[in-house]
């Protein structure tokens, strides 16, 4: 018997792919995805993965045609691939509870926020200057793999008494790739610890998340109150 051909689609990403680096897949700004079948069902019933709470990646690493991590995707990006999922899987009315309302949604009128993509230098890296000091800093979009990394290093630091979370400075020294044109990790380093101002840490942690390419799920009730769209397991399998 010849083997069977899944039906496959293309998902454009957000970021266009401009964010990652020139040899990755993802630069295309594309992913291909494979239609949802009842080996991905399985997936999303495992009651292991969903303890050890890794239920979604599996999920994507099944889903995703193509030799790369998962993990290396942005945020983002990896929102457009869920949403992409749970249309080709299940269709794209979704359902949720807030509160005591039940609302339904469809997934397919969810866009990307606006994204410039002429802030991106070729290496997918972003400048800005810092409005206190003006020192020059550029920086990059992070990958999910960066942010598990910058959560294992916040929880280690605050094992430390009085060394307080780390959670605005990790992130920054993850995050920038040079500052005044020196990539030098140490100096970098030195500059968030020592000299990096608070409004000016402020200012670019604002920029990061007003520029950062992503989709919108963001959802106007009736009421008038915005709320996010969730996406857990039930996002993919409402039964469960």
């Amino acid at each position: 018997m010849s083997e069977f051909q899944f039906p496959t689609e293309m998902v454009e990403l957000p970021s266009k792919g401009l964010i990652y680096p020139k040899d990755h897949p993802l630069r295309s700004g594309k992913v291909e995805m494979k239609y949802m079948t009842a080996k991905e069902e399985d997936i999303l019933s495992n009651q292991n993965l969903i303890k050890k709470g890794v239920v979604l990646e599996k999920l994507l690493e099944s889903l995703i045609q193509g030799k790369f991590d998962t993990k290396s995707l942005s945020t983002g990006d990896k929102n457009a691939v869920f949403i992409a999922s749970r249309i080709l899987g299940y269709g794209k009315d979704y359902t949720f509870i807030h509160g005591d309302e039940k609302i339904t949604v469809d997934l397919a009128t969810i866009e990307s926020k606006p994204f410039n993509e002429n802030i991106i230098d070729e290496n997918g890296f972003i400048n800005f200057t810092l409005p206190k000091s003006e020192t020059n800093v550029k920086f990059k979009i992070l990958s999910e793999k960066e942010e598990d990394d910058i959560k294992v290093e916040i929880k280690n630091l605050s094992k430390f008494k009085g060394k307080g979370s780390g959670e605005v400075t990790v992130r920054l020294k993850h995050q920038i790739v040079s500052v005044d044109g020196k990539e030098d990790k140490t100096e970098i380093k030195n500059f968030v610890d020592n000299y990096m101002l608070a409004q000016d840490s402020r200012a670019l942690r604002n920029y990061v998340k007003e520029i950062s390419p992503d989709v919108d799920m963001s959802y106007i009730l009736d009421n008038g109150e915005e709320i996010t769209i969730p996406i857990g397991v039930g996002f993919f399998w409402p039964d469960l």
